[in-house]
């Protein structure tokens, strides 16, 4: 005879609010090796082996997913690794990270590269980890391989990456790379800045931000998108595009999108948080490729966001050691250009949505729900039944001062140092485990099979 009085679960969670795919509901949540088994009204008194119960000024989110995340080990682990990267990811409220292929040695454009990831990886991680590989001129042709192998797609450049062993595809190669995906339906993502546009604008050396602005115009990714755009259609094959910078493409994303070519598209926390007209002369902690642009542009990028042209919002987590940015000099010639954020980005993307009067539930859909559905991570952005039980526990009143030194990334430079946010991530649970910052349990992520 069953007692009925024995747990029903391993651990169940109780929220005035809980995010839920139809909106905040008050709810108990019970937890069976790891995924979601039951959600009832809060009262229902779900049995568990141990209980999670949220104060009034808490709420229960799906865990982040961000899928654009640059760990760099192996190969430039003094820039990053999976430790610090991970750490940095739970104490922000993300679940789930999918890596770059670069800037990591080598980067993952073979089997034996993809393999050597993993062994990286799989000791290290506190949260989950997938893997996009890379596309460059050598490895095309050879791309289901990695794909059989389960990457989550493929990411490219059309112009120099920053890193020698990653160069980029010219024209005909993109139409190669993109003819190749559709065979398996892959997914292509693109970081769209034209080379010829670039090379014919002005030189951007020195401290001045309105000089490094100028030589990478609106226009460099504006050319560059248009022309994934009409790969896209010719091929069918599924494009993405990398971090939105510029608002003047959105017209023909949208018209693209409108006719059934089959693209994604997501921007990130600083394009939307930061404004060219605030960033001072020698502040290469803010600088980025394509960089962040001016205010007006910034609020078409919110408009294309509410509009649903722009799809979602990840961090491009772009860290290096402090040298590397050039703090001392402020050379934006010289300077790194990539921003590192992934523990900051709910607060920081938050905290600009309620001044906007965007809802919170909008604001995670952007980055849990999306980044999800772009990986085809089935069981990861959701509360709900059958879903992994990846979990945070938000306090969306609560303020705070970013304090570089003290974020988890490895290199403390951040261009958010001294800023006042909005909302707090206090606990992070990956599959109904709470995230201790001592003994990783994150799991090696495989892409989902139809």
């Amino acid at each position: 005879m069953t007692d009925e009085r024995m747990p029903q679960h391993d651990v169940v969670f109780r929220a005035r609010r809980a995010l839920l795919p139809d909106g905040f509901q008050p709810c108990e949540i019970g937890v069976v090796n790891g995924t979601i088994a039951a959600i009832e009204p809060l009262g229902s008194g779900l049995r568990a082996a141990d209980a999670v119960e949220l104060r009034d000024d808490e709420t229960l989110l799906p865990g982040l997913v961000d899928t654009h995340v640059h760990v760099n080990e192996p190969g430039r682990t003094d820039w990053e690794g999976f430790a610090s990267a991970t750490r940095a990811a739970a104490a922000g409220g993300v679940t789930t990270i999918i890596d770059m292929p670069l800037n990591s040695i080598p980067p993952t454009i073979s089997l034996d590269a993809l393999a050597r990831k993993r062994r990286a990886a799989r000791d290290q991680a506190f949260v989950d980890v997938g893997f996009w590989g890379g596309a460059v001129p050598a490895n095309l042709g050879t791309l289901r391989a990695l794909h059989d192998d389960d990457v989550f797609g493929f990411k490219c450049f059309l112009l120099p990456s920053g890193v020698d062993e990653f160069p980029p595809l010219g024209a005909d190669e993109l139409e190669r790379a993109l003819k190749e995906l559709a065979g398996f339906d892959g997914v292509l993502l693109v970081h769209a800045e034209d080379a010829a546009t670039i090379a014919a604008a002005p030189a951007g050396g020195g401290r001045a931000y309105g000089a490094f602005l100028a030589s990478r115009p609106r226009r460099a990714e504006d050319v560059a998108i248009a022309q994934v755009i009409e790969s896209a259609r010719r091929t069918g094959a599924r494009a993405h595009i990398v971090h939105l910078s510029s608002s003047g493409a959105l017209p023909a994303i949208a018209a693209a999108k409108r006719s059934g070519v089959r693209l994604t598209v997501e921007t990130c926390p600083h394009y939307l948080t930061l404004r060219a007209e605030d960033i001072a002369d020698g502040a290469t902690a803010c600088k980025c490729c394509p960089p962040v642009r001016e205010g007006t542009n910034r609020e078409l990028l919110w408009q294309g966001l509410v509009e649903g042209t722009i799809d979602a919002v990840v961090s491009d987590h772009s860290p290096s050691t402090a040298d590397l940015k050039d703090l001392r000099n402020g050379d934006f010639a010289r300077a790194w250009g990539g921003i590192a954020s992934l523990q900051l980005g709910l607060p920081l993307v938050w905290t600009e949505a309620r001044a906007r009067g965007i809802p919170l539930e909008k604001v995670v859909e952007w980055m849990s729900a999306r980044p999800a559905a772009l990986a085809g991570l089935t069981r990861k952005g959701t509360i709900a039944v059958g879903a992994d039980a990846d979990l945070s526990v938000f306090a969306p009143d609560e303020g705070f001062v970013v304090e570089a030194g003290r974020l988890l990334h490895k290199n403390p430079v951040s261009p958010y140092d001294g800023r006042a946010l909005t909302g707090v991530v206090r606990e992070t649970f990956v599959r109904g485990e709470r995230v201790d910052f001592a003994e990783p349990r994150g799991r090696l992520l495989r892409r989902a099979r139809p």
